[in-house]
């Protein structure tokens, strides 16, 4: 509920604060004292796109400050905690705009953007006239405001999951359609090169393997005739048998030698045993180069086979045979794709029967709350003496979405028989504030905490009619806030709280003032809105009649 506002330098207003209280609250004035100014200044503080010369010439920045009571379970709490902004019984919105156009805004002393004092005030307050186009005259909103009178909510719940649910079931589907599609049209080279790396069958680390064992028998090619001519002169043909005739000769005549033999003779043993040991190494090394030279044919053979084929696909020689699992694995896939495909199908046919029965329910609720809406309305319009009407809210049937496959739109007949449409084309300017009066009066029943603003809404009516309009603004008071912009003087006359706005010269300066009018003074205020200029006694008189009910 909006408690107070506070403005300064903005347009023709100086400075200016005004308490505002439950009930109906009455604003009015001259045409151009300054009336819509007020709700320049309130939209501008409540982010609402407007016209951008607000700031009071000769002034460098305008101001204005919007205080608010909110109630344990008001919806701004909500959107204060996602914003993470301050919270409490209590909410304090102020922006200023610079002369240069430059914007800056405060919730509860902290800095915050637009869009997050739009949400607030989406809350908040509820403008209506002949020119909103940001409620009830909006088609596009129509489908979300039979589904707040309906209490849908549960149900678009449900329909929006579905919905969600139904789009990433097709888009599993269609992802694994596509790719089956991409791997069939490579089906006849993925089972020649699985073939062709099945036979292969490459084993990581085989490469460096077979290169090795390759330089190993080219190199023995060059060395090993040498060593194995070592091998024969150190052999039973050469130094061994030579050693052993000797140390055989030393030792026939080392008896006679008087020990003078015995240490040649234990170094002869020495070295035979260490030449014994040359040749086995040798051996082992000759034995090692041994090799068929058919094996180099096929090691060779194999090794280029692999480096060819790590070539052809672009890999490494090591990382063939994960290669060739990945091709398996699309192979797989393929064999395996139909079964698969169908089950992401049966998927996607659950979805849609979950989506149809959630936004068949909702569309249920829908037309069974347009009925509703419509005999409510009805009702309403004839106090207002409109009971010929017929307002009329239309269901049709479009193309699925997250908020079902309704597309609904409010429609007028201003007589009998005459063609309906839409209410901002069918209905003139009286018509229009009364059809939109007596919906907002049904869309309204059970709320709280919401400030409903209507500017001049009771225009191009007069008499009982404007009687009419006052009550069902009064009676719609009852339950909250309506700030009220009116010239009726039986629309004034019904309020619970008075304003005049006027518009003066002072030391040349064309200022705009708004003042809370006593008893007394709402007798003059009437009574100069029946009579004019000239206040008569007959008109005071009058306006006490009004205002006495």
């Amino acid at each position: 509920m909006l408690r107070g506002l506070h403005i300064s330098d903005m347009l023709i207003i100086d400075r200016l604060e005004l308490g505002f209280k439950p009930g109906l609250n009455v604003l009015t004035g001259e045409t151009g004292a300054g009336k819509s100014i007020l709700l320049d200044a309130l939209g501008f503080v409540l982010g609402w796109r407007g016209r951008a010369d607000l700031v009071r010439q000769g002034a460098a920045h305008g101001e204005v400050t919007a205080w608010f009571d909110l109630p344990e379970g008001h919806p701004a709490h909500e959107v204060l905690a996602e914003a993470g902004l301050p919270d409490g019984e209590e909410l304090i919105l102020r922006r200023v705009n610079a002369a240069d156009g430059r914007k800056t805004a405060w919730v509860n002393d902290r800095r915050c953007s637009g869009e997050v004092l739009r949400a607030l005030s989406e809350s908040l307050v509820e403008l209506h006239g002949q020119h909103d186009d940001r409620g009830l005259l909006n088609p596009r909103g129509h489908r979300a405001i039979l589904d707040d009178f309906a209490g849908n909510s549960d149900k678009l719940t449900k329909v929006r999951g579905a919905w969600a649910n139904l789009g990433a079931a097709r888009r599993a589907a269609e992802a694994a359609a596509r790719e089956r599609d991409a791997i069939r049209e490579e089906e006849e080279f993925l089972r020649h090169a699985v073939a062709e790396l099945d036979e292969l069958n490459p084993q990581e680390g085989e490469e460096a393997t077979l290169d090795a064992r390759r330089r190993l028998m080219q190199g023995a090619e060059k060395i090993r005739a040498d060593v194995v001519k070592a091998y024969e002169i150190m052999g039973h043909e050469g130094a061994e048998r030579h050693l052993g005739d000797a140390l055989r000769w030393l030792d026939g005549a080392a008896a006679q030698a008087e020990g003078a033999l015995e240490a040649p003779m234990a170094a002869l043993n020495r070295a035979m045993v260490e030449l014994d040991e040359a040749l086995s190494g040798v051996s082992e090394v000759i034995e090692a180069m041994s090799f068929n030279p058919v094996e180099l044919e096929e090691t060779e053979e194999r090794l280029f086979a692999i480096r060819g084929l790590a070539r052809k696909h672009s890999v490494a020689p090591d990382d063939l045979a994960g290669f060739a699992q990945t091709l398996r694995g699309k192979l797989d896939a393929l064999d395996a794709g139909e079964a698969a495909q169908e089950a992401l199908d049966h998927a996607v046919r659950a979805a849609e029967a979950d989506y149809d029965t959630a936004a068949e329910a909702l569309s249920a609720a829908r037309r069974k709350a347009a009925i509703k809406l419509d005999k409510a309305v009805g009702t309403e319009l004839a106090p207002l003496k409109m009971e010929r009407a017929v307002f009329e809210t239309q269901i049709t049937e479009e193309t699925a979405g997250p908020e079902g496959r309704d597309g609904v739109a409010f429609t007028v007949a201003t007589n009998p028989g005459a063609p309906a449409g839409p209410l901002g084309k069918i209905a003139s300017g009286g018509e229009l504030s009364r059809f939109l009066l007596a919906l907002k009066v049904c869309l309204t029943q059970g709320q709280s905490g919401l400030t409903l603003i209507f500017d001049e809404i009771d225009r191009g009516v007069g008499g009982a009619t404007a009687d009419a309009v006052g009550r069902r603004l009064s009676a719609l008071a009852q339950e909250g806030q309506v700030l009220v912009v009116t010239h009726s003087p039986q629309v004034a006359a019904l309020g619970s709280h008075h304003w005049r706005v006027e518009k003066g010269v002072e030391a040349g300066m064309t200022t705009s003032t708004v003042t809370p009018l006593s008893p007394p003074q709402r007798v003059d205020e009437v009574a100069r809105m029946l009579s004019g200029d000239t206040i008569t006694d007959a008109a005071r008189a009058a306006a006490e009649a009004l205002l006495a009910g």
